[in-house]
């Protein structure tokens, strides 16, 4: 009987399938749905839908209504923010109230649910909905995490569809079936196989959980389902009819399982002071990280590479409706809507643009465009080559409030705790003294003499020295000086030789490594050298005997005319030029 009602099924499924095809949902409107966003906030989540502009007369014929300027800016392309928005977790949290299951005899599930078929519960399955508050980061080709803030909420739908036994009846023998009792008894959220949440049974569960430190783990929505049934079977004799009751039941266990990166932030921080009065910050942390604030008030600030974007889950698009007979695909009337963040072209930005902190130096990892995980009908500015992480930005400002630091992830309300390196946070950013002179020269070539010292200590300053401290990131990048088109490094002393063969004057400037690399560390200096070739004896005598080299033509000449002219005299000249 139960491989006939299946072969049934699959008979009508198929027929149906052919005659409706697929349901396709499209966002909603913008102010036709009351989901605890204004208009504006309301058009910016749909990144994914199909950007048909149309114009605001088209819209007031069709609608018969106006929009505002978000509204149709939404219309023809994407909203994109600096931080990640609320407004995805807000429309999922009110519209997931929408969401119903089926009876006892109907199974409402999405397309992509897994399935648990038992002899009389069927059709059963357990599905997350959305876990916020969370961002799904776009990295690279093949690696799309999702991150999920330490506390937060699991939304999940739980159905089944219960198989009641056709009757029968054969001779003076009749069975008959019926529905006692049907129940999901509870609902547990699990973090690799431990349970750390659960609640009772209900078919639109909404579960709070709390996790540990852990870097990643493997959530799973598990739900128990229990239905009674009975059956009675009547045997007609000649006193009458004898009644037997039994009871059968069945417990099945239906889940749904999703990797998730536990997106809980510690941030380490460096400072330094310039010898003008300006600060440094320096902020690195392991993983994407949106930004942070300089001061209490929030107007000087800076970001990294990563930008955000809001768009539904399209798995969650249209229902499947399953009965004893057919399954029937229809529009989903609640619909999941996640942040995504990925690396824009716009790049690390510091604010206010003109006189606001200015960004050091940033560092990361180097990755492949993710643009092939965007997806469709979704227009952003993602970067299409290679990008580096920004794990790490570091940033020179007038003004710094080390307590008001504010450091913000790419997962909303999840900001870093702050953390001293166990080597300090302090760096040293010192004044350099740059010297060149001329310590010889000829008249081809001079050497110059380098020198580059502390301007506090006195001390010579090594640019050739491994040993220098370089804790944060990147690789060792050692100072160097540029003179006459040449990069030289001090040696033990904090001097440097070059030999320059033109004339003229030189300009030595010192190239500090970046404080994030050293320190003590340094900042720049220039000095200059002279080199003439009559700046010494010998150079006035090259020059003397080079200019009386270059008078010997006139010497000759002038000699071989006056001798000429005697040998002639006047008479001959004026007798053959009369």
């Amino acid at each position: 009987m139960e491989q006939r009602e299946r072969s049934v099924l699959m008979a009508v499924l198929f027929v149906t399938s052919l005659v409706t095809g697929i349901v396709t949902a499209s966002p909603p409107r913008p102010g036709t749905e009351g989901n605890g966003l204004t208009e504006n906030e309301s058009a910016t989540l749909w990144s994914r839908d199909a950007d048909n502009y149309i114009s605001q007369e088209e819209y007031r014929q069709r609608y018969g209504d106006e929009r505002t300027s978000i509204h149709q800016l939404a219309n023809g392309t994407d909203i994109t923010f600096k931080r990640p928005p609320a407004t995805a977790a807000t429309w999922t949290r009110n519209d997931f109230e929408d969401l119903k299951a089926g009876g006892s005899d109907t199974s409402v599930h999405p397309p992509h649910a897994s399935l648990d078929d038992g002899v009389f519960i069927k059709d059963a399955h357990a599905t997350m909905f959305a876990l916020q508050p969370s961002t799904r980061g776009h990295l690279e080709s093949g690696d799309t995490p999702l991150y999920i803030a330490p506390n937060g909420t699991m939304r999940g739908l739980v159905d089944y569809r219960v198989r009641v036994p056709n009757g029968s009846s054969s001779g003076n023998r009749t069975v008959e079936w019926s529905l006692t009792e049907h129940e999901i008894k509870e609902v547990r959220l699990k973090k690799d196989e431990e349970t750390i949440a659960r609640t009772k049974g209900s078919h639109t569960p909404v579960i709070d959980y709390q996790l540990d430190d852990d870097w990643s783990a493997n959530l799973t929505l598990e739900a128990e389902i229990h239905v009674r049934l009975k059956k009675t079977i009547r045997n007609d004799v000649v006193n009458g009819t004898d009644v037997d009751v039994v009871y059968r039941e069945e417990t099945r266990n239906v889940s749904d399982s999703i990797d998730v990166e536990i997106y809980d932030l510690s941030a380490s921080s460096y400072y330094a002071e310039y010898p003008n009065g300006d600060s440094g910050v320096a902020i690195f942390q392991s993983r994407p990280w949106q930004g942070y604030t300089l001061t209490e008030e929030g107007d000087a600030n800076v970001r990294g590479v990563w930008r955000f974007y809001t768009a539904r889950d399209t798995s969650w698009d249209a229902l499947v409706r399953s009965n004893r007979t057919a399954s029937t695909e229809v529009e989903s009337d609640a619909i999941p809507v996640y942040v995504h963040a990925y690396p824009s072209r716009i790049g690390p930005r510091a604010e206010p643009v003109r006189d606001g902190p200015e960004i050091v130096d940033t560092w990361g990892t180097d990755r492949p465009s993710p643009v092939e995980t965007i997806g469709d009908n979704v227009n952003i500015e993602v970067v299409n080559q290679s990008y580096e992480t920004t794990y790490g930005v570091a940033v020179r400002a007038e003004a710094v409030d080390r307590d008001a630091l504010h450091v913000a992830g790419i997962v909303r309300g999840v900001n870093a705790s702050i953390v001293e390196p166990a080597a300090g946070s302090e760096r040293q950013l010192r004044r350099s003294t740059l010297t060149a002179e001329a310590l010889k020269q000829n008249q081809s070539q001079a050497t110059l003499r380098i020198e580059l010292r502390d301007n506090e200590t006195g001390a010579p300053i090594i640019l050739d020295d491994s040993s220098r401290w370089y804790p944060i990131g990147g690789t060792t990048r050692n100072g160097y000086i540029t003179i006459a088109g040449q990069q030289v490094e001090t040696n033990a002393s904090g001097v440097a030789i070059v030999t320059v063969d033109d004339p003229g004057i030189y300009t030595a400037r010192y190239h500090p490594g970046s404080w994030l690399g050293h320190n003590p560390a340094y900042v720049s200096d220039t000095a200059t050298a002279r080199w003439h070739p009559l700046g010494t004896i010998d150079g006035w005598f090259a020059f003397l005997f080079e200019i009386f080299w270059q008078f010997i033509p006139f010497f000759v000449m002038f000699y071989a005319g006056h001798r000429l002219l005697r040998m002639l005299g006047p008479e001959d000249l004026f007798q053959r030029n009369p």
